[in-house]
């Protein structure tokens, strides 16, 4: 039997109700799927303060057309053929501004069973990826080989905070496997486009007050990002304002897609990190941009970077993130810095710098003989037909109170000068200590493939020094 509805183009809410009248008229219920429900709402925030807020208010708020939208699907839901709402979107933005509106919904996101509803498990990636390989004729080294690379660029989402049970980026891995099998190589830029938004997120959160020690932070591995809860409610006002609380803003990565669950901690707190490396590049991207606001420094420190990778030159890198960054963040000292000196804050700027890639797997975290490396530049199996170099880089701080010298006396001492303070060769040793225990560590592990050039980088306030072994 045929039922019909009357399509009023120029008034949803009436062809939905025509709809609606038709199907109760049959034996079957109505399901809606509203996908992407929050996109106009992150459009307004990526955009930034402006016009985008009041039409987004007018929209949203009092009698606005997406609240009256909503209370007509609520309506429909009781007894009137609407069965079923699955609605999808990126953050809980909408919800918490027309709560009033649509206050019948259940929040599922967090519910173990649909961990891994938004992407691909392990098995699957593998089963995939065997069929892939056999296509181009590979060994099974080769397929070992392509799945631990697919699990460092694109594993590690988790939705459940009761345990971490990793899942892969679908786009992402869909998108390496085409070019994968159509060419039976990797492509050599790992990163789809279609993740251009995710750049746009970590924008937004980069206007924010204090981004740039949030950023670093969420970029040091060993130290996870922690919340006592995950807000699960944010209203656009709150959203677009200039200023927020740490514990909104991991809570925002999160919900953005740039931060993942990683379980609780011993004081039962949510800890996040960054799912993976062409994550962990985006940040890398924002960090170096926060730090060098100038394209042509930007430039400037790429030159430097690839100095070291390429020729195995660290002192022009060295003496660019003296002269750029620590002395500008040593200025920043004498007001409110967002970051100021130590270990951390100079390894998360060396990441930044050398973050590349199109030819490393970077690590800024490696697991060597139980315990952990500072920075890790190993080539792509794939690149290694390249005359270009693994680097692994140690760091040590030192205080200048530590050494008895002031900024200005350092400046005018020779680097050997330097060299032969006490508290300098100190670190200097212990830093020289742990690269050799690593290079064997590696040297076992990758063979005669490694092109190693392993260094120690000590800073002293906001001068850089460096040794080479």
């Amino acid at each position: 039997m045929q039922h019909d509805f009357y399509l009023d183009e120029p008034d949803a809410l009436r062809s939905f109700a025509s709809l609606l009248t038709a199907v109760q008229a049959t034996p079957y219920p109505l399901y809606l799927f509203i996908d992407e429900y929050d996109n106009f709402a992150n459009q307004v925030l990526m955009a930034g303060q402006g016009d985008g807020h009041a039409r987004y208010a007018e929209l949203v708020q009092g009698e606005g057309i997406f609240k009256t939208v909503f209370k007509a699907i609520k309506t429909a839901s009781r007894g009137q053929g609407l069965e079923r709402v699955f609605i999808t979107g990126v953050s809980p933005v909408v919800m918490a501004d027309i709560s009033s509106g649509y206050n019948v919904a259940k929040n599922i996101y967090l519910e173990p069973e649909f961990n891994h509803l938004c992407g691909f498990t392990e098995a699957e990636v593998t089963a995939v990826l065997q069929q892939v390989a056999a296509g181009c004729h590979f060994s099974a080294a080769q397929v070992t080989e392509a799945l631990t690379m697919l699990r460092t660029l694109y594993n590690g989402y988790c939705f459940n905070p009761a345990r971490y049970e990793p899942i892969y980026n679908p786009t992402l891995v869909l998108y390496f496997l085409g070019a994968f099998q159509k060419r039976c190589q990797y492509p050599e830029e790992m990163l789809d486009s279609n993740l251009a938004p995710d750049r746009n997120r970590l924008l937004y959160i980069a206007r924010v007050q204090g981004a740039e020690a949030l950023i670093a932070a969420a970029l040091n591995e060993q130290t996870p990002l922690t919340v006592a809860t995950l807000a699960q409610r944010f209203g656009v006002a709150e959203m677009v304002a200039s200023e927020q609380n740490r514990e909104a803003l991991i809570a925002l990565l999160y919900y953005l897609g740039v931060l993942t669950l990683t379980g609780r901690n011993e004081l039962g707190e949510i800890t996040l990190r960054i799912p993976n490396l062409v994550i962990r590049r985006l940040y890398a991207e924002r960090l170096a941009e926060l730090l060098l606001p100038s394209v042509r420094d930007q430039d400037a420190g790429h030159l430097a970077a690839r100095a070291l990778y390429q020729r195995g030159a660290i002192e022009p890198l060295c003496s660019f993130v003296e002269q750029k960054i620590l002395r500008t963040l040593d200025n920043r000292a004498q007001g409110a810095p967002d970051l100021s000196a130590n270990e951390l804050t100079i390894k998360m700027v060396f990441l930044a710098l050398l973050f590349e890639d199109h030819f490393f797997i970077v690590d800024s975290e490696p697991t060597l003989d139980r315990t952990y490396g500072d920075l890790l530049l190993l080539l792509r199996p794939d690149m290694r037909q390249y005359k270009l170099l693994d680097i692994l880089i140690e760091f040590k701080y030192i205080k200048l109170n530590a050494l008895g010298k002031n900024g200005l006396e350092l400046r005018q001492m020779s680097t050997d000068e330097i060299k032969m303070l006490p508290a300098v060769q100190t670190k200097l040793t212990e830093a020289h200590t742990q690269l050799q225990t690593y290079r064997a560590t590696l040297t076992q592990q990758y063979g005669a493939v490694l092109r190693l050039h392993t260094y120690a980088v000590v800073a002293l306030g906001s001068s850089a020094w460096s040794g080479q072994r």
